[in-house]
């Protein structure tokens, strides 16, 4: 079986992998993807973001995709119909926000039109090129509805981010499960929450499996998708610490030259 025979379906991350580091697809990148859909490829872009932060990234990708936003918790078709959706409960973020966590973090809840924390981070603001979802900063301890699609935290320093994994984690592994999607930014999702547990819904609808897809990715919230992929790349810009974890992948060329699209072009357009 060739190649082509046997990849039917493209799935990347956004940030670190498609986008470059100005947070932009390049020019080169949308003309790649334009091919791919015209070859009939099925395209999954599956990132850690809102929503309605990721679709303005992606509106001049120039063809049809899926999109799986908050490490699999919104699954958009490419008509930007929402398909699937799933909200942490009130109390279990109570219950990790009770910790009496230090204000040097930086506090995110992903709400459906809003995010709110505990203070504004211009490092965070960055990385919305347009202002489609917009922030807003709130004590958490007078909110009285604290469900949310995603919580995460945010701290210049990985190791005091470590350390506060390691804290939440001793009592919330039965709820929770975390993530780095950068360095500075460690995740919670609900235990059922995942890009590939997300990815695996739209494959079922499409009629295609992780067999027939090609995956891509730099952090640690795409873990589990590069492992179910039928096969999977690492960035080079990735946290060694990732490839290491992952020493069966191979790795390829950055997000800022073009790594996805280039690959792609080698291997199925060439």
């Amino acid at each position: 079986m060739s190649i082509k025979e046997r990849f039917k379906v493209i799935i990347s991350d956004l940030d670190g992998t498609l986008l470059n580091n100005e947070h932009q697809i390049s020019e080169y990148t949308k003309t790649v993807f334009q091919q791919l859909h015209h070859e009939k490829y099925l395209i999954i872009v599956a990132t850690g973001r809102h929503h309605l932060d990721a679709m303005p990234l992606l509106e001049d990708l120039g063809c049809p995709f899926y999109l799986v936003t908050s490490n699999g918790g919104r699954i958009h078709s490419p008509e930007k119909e929402l398909i699937y959706s799933f909200d942490i409960k009130s109390d279990a973020i109570k219950s990790i926000l009770d910790l009496d966590i230090d204000p040097e973090f930086t506090t995110v809840l992903f709400k459906e039109k809003v995010w709110q924390t505990n203070r504004e981070n211009k490092k965070l603001n960055s990385f919305q090129t347009v202002m489609n979802y917009p922030f807003e900063i709130v004590d958490f301890k007078t909110v009285e509805d604290l469900s949310a699609i995603k919580l995460f935290f945010t701290h210049n320093d990985h190791h005091r981010l470590v350390e506060l994994k390691d804290e939440i984690m001793k009592n919330h592994s039965d709820a929770f499960h975390s993530a780095f999607s950068l360095p500075f930014c460690l995740e919670f999702m609900d235990k059922s929450v995942d890009k590939s547990v997300a990815i695996l819904k739209i494959l079922e609808i499409e009629n295609h499996t992780f067999e027939e897809s090609i995956a891509f990715g730099d952090g640690f919230n795409d873990e589990r998708m590069l492992i179910a992929a039928g096969k999977s790349l690492i960035m080079e810009n990735a946290v060694e610490s990732f490839k290491n974890k992952l020493p069966q992948l191979e790795v390829i060329s950055s997000n800022n030259n073009d790594g996805v699209a280039r690959y792609l072009s080698m291997l199925l357009l060439s």
